[in-house]
């Protein structure tokens, strides 16, 4: 069915099914075995990969391995060991800053819900919904330049390129129990097939038939 002829709410669940059926095993990129963990790891992958952050934080948590001790680091010493992230003052300064009040406030503990998430130090939509789908299994729609790349492209959103309005937006056609797994989707299928560097790779995509982008290339 071309996309035209599809709503959107019709078109989140078709794009759902098949990136479902593509990508069964997606999942946060970000290695962690605890929240905090993670909480550390969202914020030092702005702009920096996946990859160089899993290796740093061994590093990181070999020198501080709980909150209490990350937290009584002085940020110095934290951006001496995450500087290759690159932004290492700021970074080094928010995460000092966040584990302090988890540690003062929280008894160690990250807070299971979103406005908490969003009070902590260094921590914005995108990552308080990272936490609150992969930590707590809420529903969460993380939007990151994949996300916002994809839902544009598909049709999804109509030209919305600010963060929060594109969650707000999706949150309007996705299923709150499908947003975060989607997302991990969008990521894997940004990274392999509709490529922010180079042209979509539209001809092997399973979403060519119902895309926006696709169609309008196709009529072109």
């Amino acid at each position: 069915m071309p996309c035209c002829d599809m709503d959107k709410k019709e078109l989140a669940l078709a794009v759902i099914a098949r990136l479902r059926d593509c990508y069964p095993d997606a999942d946060c990129t970000l290695s962690y075995d605890e929240a905090w963990k993670l909480l550390v790891s969202v914020r030092l992958a702005a702009q920096c990969t996946d990859e160089r952050v899993n290796i740093v934080v061994k590093d990181l948590y070999r020198k501080f391995p709980d909150v209490a001790s990350l937290a009584g680091a002085e940020p110095e010493e934290i951006e001496a060991i995450v500087r290759p992230c690159g932004l290492g003052h700021s970074k080094a300064r928010d995460i000092s800053a966040c584990m302090r009040v988890l540690r003062d406030r929280y008894q160690g503990e990250v807070p299971d819900t979103f406005d908490e998430l969003l009070s902590l130090p260094g921590v914005g939509r995108k990552s308080a919904n990272l936490i609150m789908g992969d930590v707590f299994g809420k529903p969460a729609i993380v939007t990151d330049t994949h996300c916002i790349r994809l839902a544009n492209r598909i049709g999804l959103v109509d030209n919305i390129k600010e963060p929060k309005k594109v969650e707000m937006a999706l949150w309007k056609i996705i299923p709150p129990e499908e947003g975060n797994a989607l997302c991990h989707r969008f990521v894997e299928h940004g990274r392999a097939v509709c490529t922010a560097r180079t042209s979509p790779h539209c001809e092997k995509c399973c979403l060519n038939d119902i895309c926006l982008k696709a169609g309008v290339t196709a009529r072109a």
